[in-house]
Parts: C-alpha cells; sequence; structure tokens
C-alpha cells in the first residue's frame, strides 16, 4: 500500500514540475515587417521580383477595405496590404490582425467577398486565404506567386 502511495505522490510531483509553457503561434512585429519578410523568403520568379520596384505595402484603412477586402464590414486592429501599383498581372496581399476570436469568421467573410475579377481587364488566378495565430494572410494572383507567398507565410 506504501509502495501505490508513493507512486501517487511521484506521479503527482512530475506532473507539477513538468509544467510546459503554451506555445502561441501569434506572429511577432508588426505587420509591415512581416510582409517585408515574406517577400523576402518567398521562392518568387524573377519576372515578379522585376516587377516588384512598382509595389507599395500601405496600413490599411478604413476607406479602402471595400476595394482591398471586399467589403467594409471586416474589423481588424491592424492590416496592410501590397498591390503593384502598375502591373499588367492581377495581384493583392493583405495581412489581417484580428481578435483570436474572429479568424474564422473573418475568413469566411473574406472568402465570401472575394473578388478575382475586380482589376479592369485581368483577372485573379487563384485565391487563398490563410491564417496564423491572430494574423490572417489574404493572397489573389497567380497560381505560382500565390503558393510560394502561402509557404513563406507557413514557415515565418
Amino acid at each position: 500500500m506504501a509502495y501505490i502511495g508513493m507512486i501517487v505522490v511521484l506521479a503527482f510531483l512530475c506532473t507539477a514540475c513538468g509544467k510546459t509553457e503554451e506555445k502561441s503561434d501569434n506572429l511577432e512585429g508588426s505587420l509591415t515587417e512581416i510582409m517585408a519578410g515574406l517577400y523576402e523568403k518567398a521562392d518568387l520568379s524573377e519576372d515578379f521580383r522585376a516587377g516588384m520596384d512598382s509595389f507599395e505595402t500601405y496600413e490599411m484603412t478604413a476607406d479602402l477595405n471595400a476595394s482591398i477586402l471586399g467589403t467594409d464590414e471586416i474589423s481588424y486592429t491592424e492590416g496592410v496590404a501590397s498591390v503593384p501599383m502598375i502591373s499588367p498581372n492581377a495581384y493583392q496581399c493583405v495581412l489581417l490582425r484580428v481578435e483570436q476570436e474572429q479568424v474564422d469568421t473573418v475568413k469566411q467573410q473574406l472568402k465570401d467577398n472575394a473578388d478575382l475579377n475586380k482589376w479592369v481587364c485581368v483577372s485573379a488566378e487563384t485565391m487563398l486565404i490563410e491564417s496564423r495565430g491572430d494574423v490572417i494572410f489574404f493572397i489573389m494572383g497567380d497560381s505560382d506567386t500565390v503558393y510560394a507567398m502561402n509557404s513563406a507565410f507557413q514557415e515565418y
């Protein structure tokens, strides 16, 4: 009987001492820094990289929501968009930081309101909406670029 008691005490001590910190999947840093890091890490084509001179990354504001997100009904705490100012290709990449409990809701809102044909004379080939912690990655463009950027986002 004493042997069983000792095992219970040891098991309790091991569990109490073995507490591990809960690892957060939230990305650290500003979304502008994260966006720059994604472009740096992504395996992008030489043609795409050559055209990046015309890209601008800017903070999202309420007056841009409808044109970039497809709706002005999405709530976020921080947002940045990266778009080419002049390009023959349809492309945009958006990062949104949202309240953790709103991630799935916002992802669904983006999916419901995204328009692959919003550009004049061109259409995006692929749309992808992913998340890591409280950051949502929303991208539209050609498949190779979209998946290269997504790989960089998942590895960031």
